[in-house]
């Protein structure tokens, strides 16, 4: 049994399906000819019986059956109607049948009739050469004019062949259509299961193409609204995110080359200086020395900070934010301001931060309010002034630097993406895009839109509640 599974379940997925439906139609069509022969073999058997019950044997053909049994003549009885056979049958089981007729095997119910034990008897009989009957038992009633001894009983009986032989030729019959119904309902299903599996072969076709030639181009044509074509669907939607992602990591490759390709083209530049003034012996002036070496930390701390945002948007887990928290934006701010007074020790910083407690990834939390903080800091003049509010867990941050023009608002969260007039300034165009993604991973919203005092007015808006929720919340 488990080796027909197996087989079974190595066969092609159509062959299954043309196999399963032939089965199907095999079982019901088995069934429904079964019931049939039945249904048919219970009305002739009842019409036979009808006919045995009805048939009456007349009172002259009795006597005279009677008296040749008892020698009183010589000549036998005319036949009695086509195709019945008449024996009488005595209470000792002893039977009286015309010449040339084939008796009749006496049952108990026979002789339980002829003792006036029961009315009648209907029972199946087989001759001594083989024939089955079908025999109905009565008593014998015939007038007292006749001198007939009593305890006798009369058997009518006729060939079973009258029902057999058409249940047979039904049989053939049905088996005949039986098959012809199974052949007919597998050719069917093999050719639904093609015509049905056709999208399958499509789909199959169109991923192994994928997958041998990593074309992510290609789309399935799409027709109704059938499971099939949901899938179709799927795939095409699939295909469609996969090249968009493999273009972003092509363009974030682009970018990565592009934007380490000025620091290190530049600290190149200065190491060699550094390299050749020792090999020659021609000491470079003291000043000059310094500024090379500020230079030289300068670019080495910009490639630090472009490679750890590198590795934050290229770690596997990015996508996914990790174990979220209950945190004080409050309390990240405040630690984030402290940070940032460090950087822009010149800059009015002031704060009116309000408690809100929300559900996020602290460190990530924190790294995005300080990238807020840092981009204030960078742009705001010398001397300049920094507002920073928490109200209604909403967080702005107010700077008073040269602001964003409009037509650039739509590209700051873009990876890379730095304003023409702040490509000079330390940074890799990364720090915005980890604060969007930051904080819609946190179920907020960020946004950067012109200050109306001048400067630029960066919000974050995240859901939570002024008081910590419940230690089981």
């Amino acid at each position: 049994m488990i080796g027909l599974v197996r087989r079974f379940r190595a066969l092609p997925l159509r062959s299954r399906l043309a196999l399963l439906v032939a089965t199907a139609v095999a079982v019901a069509v088995a069934a429904v000819a079964a019931a049939c022969w039945f249904v048919t073999k219970a009305q002739l058997d009842q019409q036979m019986d009808n006919s045995l019950r009805s048939s009456k044997v007349d009172d002259r053909y009795l006597t005279d059956l009677y008296k040749y049994c008892g020698g009183a003549t010589l000549l036998p009885p005319r036949p009695f109607t086509s195709g019945y056979t008449v024996q009488l049958v005595d209470s000792q089981g002893a039977v009286c049948i015309a010449p040339k007729k084939t008796a009749l095997p006496v049952s108990p119910a026979d002789i339980a009739v002829a003792e006036g034990q029961q009315d009648y008897a209907l029972h199946s009989a087989r001759t001594e050469n083989g024939t089955k009957m079908r025999v109905y038992t009565s008593v014998v009633n015939i007038g007292p004019a006749v001198n007939i001894r009593p305890g006798l009983a009369v058997s009518v009986a006729v060939p079973m062949d009258q029902v057999t032989d058409p249940l047979n030729q039904l049989a053939v019959v049905l088996l005949i259509v039986s098959g012809i119904g199974v052949i007919g309902a597998g050719a069917a299903g093999l050719w639904v299961a093609r015509t049905g599996l056709r999208p399958v072969d499509e789909l199959t076709e169109a991923v192994e193409h994928v997958a041998r030639t990593e074309d992510l181009s290609l789309r399935i044509p799409v027709e109704g609204e059938d499971e099939i074509a949901r899938l179709s669907r799927s795939f095409n939607s699939m295909t469609a995110s996969l090249a968009s992602s493999r273009d972003r990591q092509a363009q974030l490759i682009a970018d990565a080359g592009h934007e380490l390709r000025t620091p290190l083209t530049s600290l190149r530049t200065n190491i060699e200086l550094l390299a050749r003034s020792d090999e020659t012996g021609r000491p470079i002036p003291p000043d000059d020395r310094r500024a090379l070496m500020k230079s030289v930390t300068a670019q080495m701390t910009e490639l630090a900070s472009l490679i750890g945002d590198l590795q934050e948007l290229a770690r596997p887990d990015a996508a996914q934010p990790g174990p979220l928290q209950v945190v004080g934006l409050h309390d990240i701010a405040s630690a984030a301001l402290e940070r940032a007074r460090l950087r822009g020790p010149e800059l009015t910083i002031t704060a009116d931060l309000e408690p809100w407690y929300v559900r996020a990834e602290p460190a990530a939390l924190e790294r995005a309010v300080v990238n807020v903080l840092d981009n204030a800091v960078k742009f705001s003049p010398q001397h300049g002034t920094v507002a920073v509010a928490l109200r209604g867990g909403e967080l702005t941050v107010v700077d008073q630097g040269p602001g964003i023009p409009a037509e650039e608002l739509p590209y700051v969260f873009e990876r890379f993406w730095r304003s023409p007039s702040a490509r000079q300034l330390p940074g890799s165009g990364l720090g915005l895009s980890i604060v969007a993604r930051t904080v819609q991973q946190a179920g907020g919203e960020v946004a950067l839109n012109p200050s109306p005092g001048g400067g630029t007015e960066a919000s974050i808006r995240l859901p939570g509640a002024p008081q910590p929720p419940p230690e089981n919340f």
